[in-house]
């Protein structure tokens, strides 16, 4: 499968297959930036690569959740209206406007024009922090199927991925996300050892890591990410993006 990826920072991917151009989880606030809600308190000190004003058309925005800055933010927000939403169930209906939501193993055939993709909704465990969806993305004729993971953690079901669909390409949200309201240990997105367990689980030959930098909550990198993949012998696997550069892949 030929697809074409930009990362433009924290988990906001620009791909463009099959002649449809999908964004996801878009954040585009300037940084350093401050987000309240309750006793959590999100924190950001990276500016995307690109701005909003710097976007190709977009044809749909592929969003895991609603409900967190890092993955939906006020600039982001703007960028909803006009076009497909797939997200979840409790999201599609706080956004309204047409927002599909998808749930796990649900499937919707995204339509846009002449182009036709297929994408099916794949669960995700985010915690004490809502729901959360991932998405498996076909392209009709290929045998190959791109994965966006969301922000989950690596647990059982998601091993059902790699029996249903073929993963040339996964996009795993990474970071090791923890929140110190909650007692700041319980994870709420992957480390880089649930990453390479799943990544052997997928048998993609291609991980892409996102969300994995940028924000307070993180505390697992590049480095450790790299690391752990290389340990478990999974090095040749990760593809890292430089953010803001266009990338073809096949």
């Amino acid at each position: 499968m030929k697809l074409t990826v930009t990362h433009i920072g924290t988990a906001t991917v620009l791909l463009e297959m099959a002649g449809l151009r999908l964004l996801t989880d878009p954040v585009f606030d300037p940084a350093p930036a401050e987000y309240r809600h309750g006793p959590v308190v999100l924190r950001s000190h990276g500016t995307p690569a690109l701005g909003v004003e710097q976007l190709p058309q977009v044809d749909a925005v592929l969003l895991s959740h609603d409900e967190h800055p890092d993955n939906l933010d006020a600039t982001g927000r703007t960028l909803l209206a006009g076009r497909p939403v797939l997200t979840t169930v409790s999201g599609a209906a706080r956004l309204g406007g047409g927002a599909v939501g998808l749930a796990p193993w649900a499937t919707h055939t995204l339509t846009v024009g002449d182009r036709t993709l297929r994408v099916t909704g794949t669960p995700g465990v985010h915690g004490p922090v809502g729901d959360v969806t991932g998405f498996v993305i076909e392209v009709p004729g290929e045998d190959e199927a791109v994965y966006i993971s969301g922000d989950t953690v690596h647990f059982p079901e998601l091993d059902e991925i790699g029996r249903r669909f073929r993963i040339g390409t996964a996009l795993l949200h990474l970071g090791a996300a923890r929140l110190s309201a909650f007692g700041g240990g319980e994870l709420i997105t992957m480390d880089a050892a649930q990453a390479a367990a799943l990544t052997r689980s997928l048998d993609a030959r291609r991980v892409i890591p996102v969300h994995y930098t940028s924000w307070e909550h993180f505390t697992e990198g590049r480095e450790e990410t790299s690391a752990h993949f290389a340990a478990s012998g999974l090095a040749d696997r990760l593809h890292w993006l430089i953010p803001g550069v266009t990338e073809p892949l096949d």
